[in-house]
């Protein structure tokens, strides 16, 4: 009986049934008693997915571009501030954007490197308790509140790295990008590390230990270089991205 009133658009439902959906209705749309809503998981699952699609729609367009990371608490007038303004500059002579954090120090300076040589200057910024906003360089400004949507941004829209002495977030970076290149992830994406003095102990300890203890194969001690001239970086992040 029920089977052919409901083909025959004549089924209703009454009673306690009834009541339930129109009870699940009526809290669909009524306003909810607990703002606290706003900082659960479905609420932050939805705000990532918004911070992604800001990030794909803003960045799309970009074309090539390559990501140049340093530390924040350099200042202008050290050598290595100076190198990060002649890479900056470089990059650009060479068809590339630049994006960095947009926060101070070498990424201040490779912004400002691509702003002055006239390029595309790119900073994906985050939200931190300790760090001042965007540097006055960067010309297309994205802010992130969080930590992976904004790295799955410089991998997904850079050609290569560069990565300039820095500390833990700057070594972040790094290891991801190899991890990334090592794992298949990624590929044709050259990393330079600029600063032969400061990277040597790291290098020797990955040779030396690393490999040596045979946690990585020596083939992959070559997915990255060292140097401390900016042309050459420059062309060495070309003639990867080729």
């Amino acid at each position: 009986m029920h089977d052919d009133e409901l083909r025959k658009g004549r089924l209703t439902i009454a009673g306690p049934a009834r009541e339930r959906i129109r009870h699940a209705d009526a809290g669909l749309l009524a306003r909810p008693e607990d703002p606290g809503f706003v900082h659960t998981d479905p609420w932050r699952a939805l705000r990532i997915l918004g911070e992604f699609v800001d990030g794909f729609d803003m960045l799309a367009r970009v074309g090539l571009a390559v990501s140049v990371f340093g530390s924040a608490r350099v200042q202008d007038g050290h050598r290595d501030y100076a190198a990060a303004v002649e890479v900056g500059k470089g990059l650009v002579r060479r068809g590339f954007a630049v994006i960095t954090g947009g926060g101070p120090g070498i990424m201040e300076a490779a912004n400002r490197g691509a702003h002055e040589a006239g390029g595309l200057s790119i900073g994906c910024n985050i939200e931190l308790p300790h760090e001042q906003g965007t540097n006055p360089f960067v010309n297309l400004a994205i802010d992130f509140r969080y930590f992976f949507v904004r790295k799955t941004m410089f991998v997904k829209y850079s050609e290569g790295f560069v990565v300039f002495p820095g500390g833990y977030g700057t070594l972040d970076e790094l290891f991801e990008a190899l991890v990334l290149i090592q794992t298949g992830k990624v590929s044709r994406f050259p990393v330079v590390l600029y600063g032969d003095g400061y990277w040597t102990g790291l290098v020797e300890w990955l040779n030396e230990k690393v490999c040596g203890d045979g946690m990585v194969d020596p083939d992959e001690l070559g997915l990255f270089h060292v140097s401390s001239d900016p042309d050459e970086i420059c062309e060495l992040v070309t003639t990867g991205a080729r």
